[in-house]
């Protein structure tokens, strides 16, 4: 009984009263460390979850998340464009199709192509994270793809900029495989692998 009662009582004070012991191993210091600091596109991702939900609550009428679609999503970008800082020219401007025009104009400021398309890629993965089904994903709808092509088309012919299609590299396992069956015949074999489409090329319109 004696031995009992003193071993059953001594560990509790020990624990509670002295982590010491406990710290030096390494072992209880996880838990109690404070959680890992976001990384920079997972906090992008939470401001722009955040402000698409607000630009939900004020529209109006007010839209619910499970009702939106690909064209309210369009009208989130262009409600954007009012806080862009990409010169965008117009066909009227003499600066039209010009990289860097020598002088400023009147042309309105929007958007630039890169940061929606970034924009709607961190929207469409945080719709997925947040309950949504990736079947219903306005975010991945087919209307705001075609909108961010033809943003993109606009800008390139309005600021100048080529977006050149890169050419996929071919694996060189293939090279290979054809040497081996067909010598004579590589040459052929490379010029119809020369015109694959790009990956740009490959999304549905």
């Amino acid at each position: 009984m004696e031995s009992v009662g003193s071993g059953s009582q001594r560990p509790e004070p020990v624990n509670g009263d002295d982590p010491g012991p406990s710290l030096a191993t390494g072992a209880v210091v996880t838990p109690s460390s404070p959680p890992a600091t976001p990384s920079r596109y997972e906090s992008q991702k939470r401001r722009d979850w955040n402000t698409f939900l607000q630009y939900l609550k004020n529209h109006k009428p007010p839209l619910a998340l499970s009702r939106c679609s690909g064209a309210h999503v369009i009208e989130f970008l262009k409600y954007l464009d009012q806080f862009g800082k990409t010169k965008v020219h117009v066909a009227a401007c003499p600066y039209f199709g010009h990289q860097q025009p020598p002088s400023p104009c009147t042309c309105p400021l929007k958007q630039a192509w890169g940061s929606l398309d970034a924009l709607i890629g961190r929207l469409r993965a945080a719709y997925e994270e947040n309950g949504g089904r990736p079947d219903s994903n306005p975010f991945a709808a087919r209307a705001v793809r075609i909108y961010l092509r033809e943003v993109r088309e606009s800008q390139a012919k309005a600021r100048g900029i080529p977006y050149e299609k890169k050419k996929r590299k071919r694996p060189p396992t293939v090279t290979t495989a054809r040497v081996d069956v067909a010598p004579s015949r590589q040459s052929e074999g490379d010029g119809c692998n020369a015109g694959a489409p790009s990956v740009a090329e490959t999304v549905p319109p």
